[in-house]
């Protein structure tokens, strides 16, 4: 189709200049026959456009049903490894010979619209209808009680559209490790991944939002992708809404499974109830389909890929170096975690996990395990065990060292005026505590000792375990029938007032 430039040039070659049709065919490079057309066109109104029809293909309707689960079978292997429409067609002759009547141009048609349907456009835009085994993610904010300490946090929310299951895992923040922690979780619960997840354009995991709607990804999330071999679609930006469905669990989860504002041990073990209360949830019925969100979500859970064989670590390592004290900053400096006295300036291998910060000698061994900072304020992390251990080898030490000033009032002031062989002695049983329990109930310990003006090792330990130790409360004994119950004795003291009577001197 020729534009309306280079038609009017033709024509004014013909009419004004006076060349021949040949002459313009040979100059401009068209058809004899394309010229020929456009110069004895007598009406130039506009085409009306036409309407297309989206084919039907009504002479594959009895083996609709087969390709269609051929394609959604796809979803879960490898792109290389799909069907292509030879395929298709090639396997259809063969099951059903002479009476499979289709042209391969059919198949090729119908296979087309069908993958397009299934596997989704490649510049995406949210569909209407969703198909089974697709995801869509987000976080949403949550006040939580850990061991009685409030945390404003996160919480994920996989949502699946098709069926309307959802579920959710509680983090105190909204990193990749968190991320891909959750999503890790969640997979493995499900037992497969979802074909392709919708996401927003966070920074953990979109680097850069490029012209025409591209998106530049993170390596981390790229080796999280390819790990699982889902495929990520995202959301226009600042259209976070186009989600409509996770946006919708996300209030869905906080109204039903985070009113009251939750309380709990350990967020792990948290986190694995959440998981059951999410199949309990399941049960009810669907708002618009027939059936309930679980018998839906089978249809999901046949679309999914299945799970890696390798497990996903879903931790940052970083090397960092520590200050004098065995110290080292993370988070902007905002958060400070200690090592041991032993590692002081020098760095260290850091792993970081959705939940903990522990730090890895250089063969990977555990030297300590921190609970993970979250929030932009200066906060700080001690584990005490390290630092007593090596004071408890040099007491003598003890007061010319910075760890000495780092030490809480009520230790300074126990071991004042001890001398060097007893600072040992209470440096190890305070370690010894440590380990049992935890530092903060070894100080607690140790100021009821102050109160008591206890100072040896033997009266910290006791007071410990009537401080901190459960005590165990046994049932009475009960005897059996048969054995006879013993008659109280009552003891006759008139022989001994007689003797004692006897010795008074009078």
């Amino acid at each position: 189709m020729l534009t309306m430039t280079q038609i009017k040039d033709i024509r004014k070659m013909y009419f004004e200049e006076g060349k021949n049709i040949s002459q313009i065919a040979r100059e401009t490079g068209y058809d004899r026959k394309t010229v020929r057309r456009y110069l004895e066109k007598d009406d130039w109104n506009k085409e009306l456009p036409k309407i297309n029809k989206e084919a039907s293909f009504p002479k594959l309707d009895p083996y609709k049903q087969e390709i269609d689960t051929w394609l959604i079978e796809d979803k879960r292997v490898k792109r290389k490894q799909r069907h292509t429409a030879k395929r298709i067609y090639d396997r259809l002759v063969k099951k059903y010979g002479d009476d499979f009547n289709c042209s391969y141009r059919t198949v090729a048609g119908y296979v087309a619209m069908k993958k397009k349907e299934i596997f989704g456009e490649k510049n995406g835009y949210l569909p209407l209808e969703h198909i089974p085994g697709e995801a869509q993610a987000d976080f949403g904010d949550a006040d939580f009680y850990e061991n009685g300490k409030l945390y404003s946090g996160k919480y994920l929310n996989l949502s699946f559209p098709y069926s309307n299951k959802g579920y959710t895992q509680v983090f105190k923040g909204e990193n990749q490790e968190c991320l891909f922690e959750g999503l890790r979780t969640i997979f493995e619960h499900i037992g497969g991944v979802p074909a392709k997840i919708w996401f927003d354009n966070a920074s953990t995991i979109v680097a850069k939002v490029i012209k025409g709607g591209g998106r530049n990804l993170t390596d981390d999330f790229l080796r999280f992708m390819e790990h699982y071999r889902f495929e990520a679609a995202f959301c226009n930006v600042d259209a976070g809404h186009e989600k409509g469905s996770v946006e919708n669990k996300v209030g869905y989860h906080r109204r039903n499974m985070l009113v009251p504002v939750p309380r709990f041990e350990s967020i792990s073990e948290f986190n694995k109830e959440l998981l059951l209360r999410c199949e309990e949830d399941a049960k009810r019925k669907h708002y618009r389909k027939e059936g309930t969100i679980e018998e839906l979500f089978k249809d999901d859970a046949a679309a999914f890929l299945e799970l890696p064989k390798v497990p996903f670590d879903a931790s940052k390592y970083i090397t960092v170096k520590t200050n004098g004290y065995g110290k080292f900053l993370f988070n902007k400096g905002l958060h400070e975690y200690s090592v041991a006295p032993k590692y002081a300036n020098v760095y260290v291998l850091v792993k970081l996990t959705a939940f903990d910060v522990i730090v890895l000698d250089e063969s990977y061994r555990e030297i300590v395990r921190h609970d993970r900072l979250y929030g932009d304020y200066k906060q700080q992390s001690m584990k005490w065990l390290p630092y007593l251990n090596q004071l408890a080898r040099r007491p003598g030490a003890l007061k010319y060292t910075g760890i000495y000033q780092m030490l809480p009032q009520p230790l300074k002031e126990y071991m004042e005026n001890l001398n060097k062989q007893e600072m040992g002695k209470v440096l190890r049983a305070i370690a010894n505590l440590t380990q049992k329990s935890s530092f903060e109930k070894a100080v607690e310990t140790v100021s009821a000792a102050l109160s008591y003006g206890a100072t040896d090792v033997d009266s910290l330990i006791n007071l410990h375990n009537r401080l901190h130790e459960k005590v165990l409360q046994l049932e009475p004994i009960r005897l059996p029938e048969h054995v006879p119950q013993l008659k109280r004795y009552e003891p006759n003291l008139t022989a001994y007032d007689k003797s004692l009577k006897a010795g008074v001197k009078k």
